[in-house]
């Protein structure tokens, strides 16, 4: 599978700087291993420094695997809703590397209840990482992305589509995750002059995570089969990472388009053997 997909991508994020929130684990890893192979520079801002006993995987092992796959990693522990702790880090990785080249604003909190059901503390954590996170990070990243040759910032959030079925059985969490892709439509707009990329990215499919499989424990195995690897995040997000930051922005992106756009048309390797594509989970807003 990488192989071929590797040979389809002419660019590459060698000796580039990343800034993930929330990598620890998941997709923010998947994208992070694969700048790695690259050779790239990978800060991972999050706050697990410890295994969670259901969800594995913290700042310190996925460092461990970024340089394994061959690039340069920075571990920071960081509450992203903590605008000192996000300072800090932002400095520290510009002072580490050299700069920050692109931003990945990733970090997320879900809770899918409905409004009698969903406490205020719940909702306050959802919109301090969601969308002030993705507001802060953004914020405190410009100065450094303002001084890179193809500055880019990525959020993992929803195509803009305000309709009552996306809203209605979750409405907090919509807000919180929509709030992210406001931040895509404004700074996109915001950042043009400066030749700096604004784009979100989504998936097509649910994505296997350690997340998702504990939310889905109750569930037949058959039923948490249905799903697409991480990689194919990771893969798309490549593709966008290196296009040209002037040339490509505003764009709310879905990882299947993105690797079509790049001239893949097999995306079996992204999922179970016994799964047919048209049987995968269709992900949230889409």
């Amino acid at each position: 599978m990488a192989g071929s997909i590797a040979d389809t991508f002419a660019s590459t994020l060698a000796g580039r700087t990343l800034f993930i929130t929330g990598g620890s684990r998941g997709i923010g890893l998947a994208i992070a291993v694969r700048a790695a192979r690259d050779g790239a520079n990978v800060a991972i801002a999050a706050k697990t420094t410890e295994a969670h006993p259901k969800l594995p995987g913290t700042i310190y092992t996925a460092a461990a695997e970024i340089e394994a796959a061959g690039g340069k990693a920075l571990p920071l522990a960081v509450d992203i809703r903590d605008e000192s702790q996000v300072s800090e880090a932002v400095e520290r990785t510009a002072k580490t590397f050299g700069g920050i080249d692109i931003l990945i604003n990733n970090a997320s909190a879900i809770s899918l209840t409905s409004t009698p059901d969903t406490d205020m503390k719940r909702f306050d954590l959802m919109h301090q990482v969601n969308t002030r996170g993705t507001f802060l990070c953004s914020k405190l990243c410009l100065p450094h992305l303002a001084r890179t040759a193809n500055p880019h910032i990525l959020m993992l959030a929803p195509p803009l589509s305000i309709e009552e079925r996306w809203f209605a059985p979750h409405l907090a969490y919509s807000l919180a995750k929509y709030g992210m892709s406001l931040c895509v439509l404004g700074l996109s707009g915001e950042l043009q002059k400066q030749g700096i990329g604004v784009n979100a990215l989504w998936p097509r499919t649910v994505i296997d995570t350690a997340a998702l499989q504990v939310a889905m424990s109750g569930m037949a195995a058959s039923e948490r089969r249905r799903v697409r690897k991480a990689t194919i995040m990771a893969d798309a997000a490549h593709v966008i990472l290196t296009r040209k930051s002037r040339e490509f922005s505003g764009h709310f992106c879905v990882d299947e388009e993105v690797l079509r756009s790049a001239g893949v048309t097999d995306f079996a390797c992204y999922r179970d053997a016994a799964v047919r594509e048209e049987d995968l989970l269709p992900d949230f807003f889409l």
